[in-house]
């Protein structure tokens, strides 16, 4: 499948030097969600289903670690909400299985119970629901895995060798999951250390060129990558970056814009300068360019986001080259609000700041 990046717009942005003497474009959401029902601290990770067969009608999940998840349509309206307990990430992948239909498989992490937990929904029945403006995730999840640590990050993906797949780092501690599921549940495959960090946080993984990117927050702030063999060892990443380069602060949440079926970019948050990094999806994957998101008449700006997440589809509307979706961390707007939410960008502002 061929993907195809229009470049004919521009823009007009801002750019400034930050401490680490990067070059920071500005750029400005086009729509942003209601705050989340908990307090604080709470809104985490979004997920975007996109729609293959009605795409202006993809829904995006968006989790409150302290309560549950939300569901989206694209004008950031809520169309659903589900109490689960202290689902801090959330990922999904769609798959075609041929004669047997297209579904879209659902992880999360769950902290209330340590469990990797796994929805599995027909895409035509999502289809049917997004077009009624109303979902919400079923209360009881399709499987659980009950994890071996405090669970934190999700990253879903569909692997070559090992099919459908999810990976779960660790609170407060350098450990890695990685799970597989088969039509009898979920089931452990490997766990391994990324590279004794002390909190591992975001991941992403690339289907085609099986590759997981993890980041490290805390004390050293590195973004790594593992490629994926048959042997499963991990023992030899590859650091991107750190704090040394053009990460301030936590690298928080990872995501992944494709070009083409292996070419791209990695999208990363880094969180102490409330700014959002662009790696070149290939090795040795190039630092291209960094944003944020500003102030705009109606919208505030964003700050100290935790997770971040992006595709690459035409949704028509307002996003005709993919939609990035990232939460903000204070919603602070004209006064400081008591709870967070998410901001909708075009990802067409992101190719055109940065020139990609």
């Amino acid at each position: 499948m061929k993907y195809f990046v229009s470049l004919i717009v521009i823009f007009s942005v801002s750019a400034f030097a930050d401490p680490l003497d990067k070059v920071v474009q500005i750029i400005k959401a086009d729509d942003e969600t209601p705050q989340v029902i908990s307090k604080g601290d709470a809104a985490d990770d979004p997920a975007i289903w996109f729609n293959s067969i009605t795409p202006s009608k993809s829904i995006i999940f968006g989790t409150d670690k302290r309560s549950g998840v939300y569901s989206y349509n694209l004008k950031a309206q809520k169309i659903g909400y589900t109490q689960l307990g202290d689902i801090n990430n959330i990922d999904l992948r769609s798959i075609d299985l041929g004669m047997n239909g297209s579904y879209s498989f659902i992880f999360a992490s769950n902290r209330t119970i340590g469990s990797l937990d796994l929805w599995i929904y027909e895409d035509k029945a999502l289809d049917l629901l997004s077009k009624s403006n109303n979902f919400s995730l079923n209360p009881s999840p399709s499987f659980q895995g009950i994890s071996n640590m405090v669970v934190y990050g999700v990253c879903a993906g569909y692997d070559s060798e090992y099919g459908i797949i999810a990976f779960i780092t660790e609170d407060e501690g350098p450990k890695v999951e990685m799970w597989s599921y088969n039509e009898d549940g979920l089931y452990l495959l490997h766990t391994f250390n990324n590279a004794n960090a002390t909190q591992s946080e975001g991941c992403v993984y690339d289907d085609v060129n099986r590759t997981l990117f993890i980041s490290e927050e805390q004390d050293r702030g590195i973004l790594r990558a593992y490629k994926i063999n048959s042997q499963l060892d991990f023992s030899n990443p590859i650091i991107i970056d750190d704090r040394a380069g053009n990460i301030d602060g936590d690298p928080e949440g990872v995501t992944l814009y494709k070009t083409s079926d292996t070419d791209g970019y990695i999208i990363l948050s880094s969180q102490g300068d409330n700014s959002f990094n662009v790696y070149n999806r290939q090795s040795p994957y190039d630092y291209l360019g960094s944003f944020k998101i500003g102030h705009s008449s109606k919208i505030d700006n964003v700050n100290d986001t935790d997770g971040v997440d992006v595709i690459h589809n035409n949704l028509g509307y307002k996003y005709p080259n993919g939609l990035l979706v990232v939460q903000d961390g204070t919603n602070d707007g004209k006064k400081i609000v008591k709870r967070q939410n998410f901001k909708f960008i075009s990802f067409k502002k992101v190719i055109d700041s940065l020139n990609l």
